[in-house]
């Protein structure tokens, strides 16, 4: 009998120039211990800060889960709380990832939109969650930053737009513990599942 449990994919990011631990992938691995709810099957993963291995581990992160949501999340140096990111931009991709390379193009996926939005309304999400009695608070971007971040949530986007997210998270300890940021990402994963649901 096929599992009645919604499936959620939550990416986090691989070490990178001045971020020798990325707070990201410490917070996601903090979500996958403290867990979402018990009707929804939680799958993490870690993507290394680089173009190609992006543009190969996406799709197949969608293939093989087939997921209701895939919520990307990365670091931020300039956040200092959780950043809902409504959009992400096909294009001006010149920075060298972790090997030194960059898309021949700066182009994401060659002949598409300029810029996708998700259908997601991370406005709605960030006042909710914002009216929780946790500790860390959100805010929403249109810009995710013409990087590996801005890249794979644009992968993302241009495969399913309805179920696709990204999170920008600040640097352990800028204020807040990985804890601190999972119990964020928690309360704005089910946020979107509610939301996605109506």
């Amino acid at each position: 009998m096929p599992s009645t449990k919604k499936k959620v994919v939550v990416t986090g990011f691989g070490p990178f120039s001045g971020h020798r631990v990325n707070a990201s992938w410490v917070s996601v691995q903090e979500l996958a211990r403290l867990g979402l709810t018990n009707d929804i099957d939680l799958i993490i993963s870690e993507i290394p800060v680089e173009y190609c291995t992006v543009k190969t581990i996406i799709p197949s992160l969608w293939k093989q889960h087939n997921p209701d949501l895939i919520v990307h999340v990365g670091v931020s140096s300039i956040a200092m709380e959780l950043t809902l990111e409504q959009q992400a931009h096909n294009d001006g991709y010149d920075k060298h990832d972790i090997s030194g390379s960059c898309p021949p193009t700066q182009c994401c996926v060659e002949g598409a939109d300029t810029c996708i939005k998700s259908d997601i309304d991370m406005q709605h999400v960030c006042n909710e969650v914002n009216n929780m009695p946790i500790k860390i608070k959100t805010i929403v971007s249109n810009d995710a930053g013409r990087y590996l971040c801005d890249f794979s949530y644009y992968q993302s986007l241009h495969i399913d737009k309805r179920k696709a997210a990204f999170i920008h998270v600040p640097p352990l300890g800028c204020p807040y513990t990985a804890e601190e940021i999972a119990e964020g990402l928690r309360a704005v994963i089910l946020s979107m599942l509610k939301h996605m649901a109506l």
